[in-house]
């Protein structure tokens, strides 16, 4: 029997991936703060990991001509690097702690994208910098999107380049986290009822969520998509 939090949880989920459809970033780092309120932060976890392979998966096989190889490669190799060390302080520091931290991120992040049009130009040393530290957070929370697009922007530069090409590195980066479930038993049962819950609303946003990629102003939904993670860092700080 779902519950009324594993239905605001399926909710959530289903707009987060609407957005993700939309803009191919900020899915996962949009759900993450409210479901791990509403489920915990292990389960909020390994729950968005798999539903973040699905949705990047259907990405993948409908935009896979537009991909950077060369980009793709490098992104996955200096990603891993930072996730080992995300995944260590995920193990090693209270969830509490880094939830606040990461709530904080959130809403500076967001704050830029609102308010700082200008777009700084990094060396290759620094963009570098910039994956490996998106690898880290990727590992704690799965939301590596957020830093990972200041690269993309730099180097891929054209929208449907960055969108096909970040769609196969959550692909690959979240299959390792979820071997990784699988082998110390974070899959269970209730996060396996919630996976099969969420197949038809996923697909559902995945659709609309590209229909309006296509169709609609993708600037105001980049806008609405930094507004709604800014409430949603905020949740995180009480």
């Amino acid at each position: 029997m779902i519950d009324f939090k594993e239905v605001l949880f399926l909710c959530v989920v289903t707009l987060a991936n609407i957005m993700e459809g939309i803009t191919g970033f900020a899915g996962t780092m949009l759900a993450m703060p409210l479901s791990m309120i509403l489920l915990g932060v292990q389960p909020a976890k390994s729950i968005l990991n798999i539903v973040a392979i699905i949705v990047s998966s259907l990405i993948f096989f409908s935009t896979y001509k537009d991909i950077n190889k060369k980009e793709l490669f490098k992104i996955v190799v200096f990603m891993v690097i930072g996730m080992g060390g995300g995944i260590y302080l995920f193990s090693v520091f209270p969830a509490s702690g880094l939830a606040k931290i990461y709530g904080v991120l959130i809403i500076l992040i967001s704050l830029k994208g609102l308010f700082i049009k200008k777009e700084f130009r990094l060396s290759n040393v620094a963009l570098t910098f910039v994956v490996l530290i998106a690898g880290i957070i990727h590992g704690m929370f799965l939301s590596g999107g957020a830093l990972l697009i200041i690269y993309a922007v730099s180097v891929l530069k054209d929208k449907y380049t960055i969108r096909a090409t970040l769609a196969p590195v959550w692909m690959i980066l979240n299959s390792y986290i979820l071997l990784q479930d699988l082998y110390v038993g974070n899959i269970t049962p209730q996060v396996s009822r919630l996976i099969i819950y969420s197949i038809i609303p996923l697909l559902l946003a995945v659709a609309l969520g590209n229909y309006l990629h296509k169709k609609m102003n993708q600037k105001f939904f980049i806008k609405l998509t930094y507004f709604l993670l800014i409430i949603s860092g905020i949740t995180l700080l009480f």
